[in-house]
């Protein structure tokens, strides 16, 4: 006997399922048009959400594209300044050479006024070369033999509105000159009391600051020196290598010393002009020196001066 299986009944939809689902159904429908307005809510929700990221999100790149702006406009503007700061040290510079060429031509002016009056041939000349240690006194001078510099020439110069001895040539080259100055220990000078016609001799002392000194002046001139009377050269020639013309100033009674066993007496004298501060110089020819009733007169002048002085 063959058995076989049993099959299992189909499925069927009850009718209460039905019915439920068909409820449901309704219930959503009417629910779904008795409730827009919740609807249309979450709608605007949405919305507001998304305008608030979308804001976000432009803020964001609002403030990025303004920050790298920026700051390529703070390059650019860095760049200006650099640009602006040199060309102002360019024209702060430009001003500097304007002023230092009027203060040159300031000096070479009144150099040239002076030139105009003096009574010698000279030869203008600059100072090009000097020791910076002190050590040597001598100084160099942009003129030689080319221009007509000769050994033993005295040189003048003009400073403050006074015209007074510099020193004189021991090496002229063709271009360049050697000169000693008056404060080197070699330099002897002729010298004389502009006021109280006294004579002796001017040394220097070696140095720049030291002051000169005036020896071999006669004891009897003790009551005729007063401080600040100008010493001037006295052109006497033959007591040492006299090249230098009489009158010029060299500078004036800053001491005075006396002995009484002393046969002579001395003093000490500021030099008329500044060395530190001596640029330009004037090679004159001691050939040329003014006839006799000139520099008579050139003294008696200074005598008048320096009498309204002590006055």
């Amino acid at each position: 006997m063959r058995i076989g299986r049993r099959r299992k009944p189909k499925k069927r939809i009850s009718m209460d399922t039905f019915v439920f689902a068909v409820l449901a159904l309704s219930s959503f429908i009417l629910l779904f048009f008795s409730a827009q307005s919740f609807v249309v809510n979450i709608k605007d929700v949405g919305l507001s959400v998304f305008s608030g990221v979308r804001g976000g999100l432009y803020g964001v790149s609002s403030f990025i594209g303004r920050t790298v702006l920026s700051i390529r406009e703070l390059a650019a503007l860095r760049r200006e300044y650099a640009e602006l700061t040199g060309q102002i040290a360019k024209y702060e510079q430009l001003g500097r050479n304007a002023a230092e060429i009027l203060q040159e031509n300031n000096r070479l002016r009144e150099q040239l006024g002076f030139a105009e009056t003096l009574q010698y041939r000279y030869i203008p000349a600059e100072i090009i070369g000097r020791d910076p240690d002190n050590l040597f006194s001598a100084l160099v001078i942009n003129k030689g033999k080319r221009h007509g510099v000769r050994y033993n020439m005295p040189l003048i110069a003009y400073q403050n509105g006074l015209q007074a001895l510099a020193g004189k040539v021991v090496l002229a080259g063709q271009f360049e000159s050697l000169i000693i100055p008056l404060y080197d220990m070699s330099s002897i000078v002729p010298a004389r009391l502009a006021a109280a016609r006294f004579d002796g001799l001017v040394e220097g002392q070696g140095k720049r600051e030291a002051p000169l000194r005036m020896r071999l002046i006669s004891k009897r001139a003790r009551n005729a020196i007063h401080y600040g009377d100008m010493i001037i050269t006295s052109g006497i020639k033959g007591v040492v290598d006299a090249v230098y013309p009489g009158g010029i100033n060299i500078g004036r009674v800053s001491a005075v010393f006396y002995q009484e066993n002393e046969t002579s007496m001395e003093v000490e004298l500021e030099s008329a002009i500044d060395f530190s501060r001596l640029e330009y110089l004037f090679v004159i020819d001691a050939s040329s020196a003014p006839p006799a009733e000139w520099l008579d007169a050139a003294d008696t002048g200074m005598e008048q001066e320096e009498a309204a002085g002590n006055e």
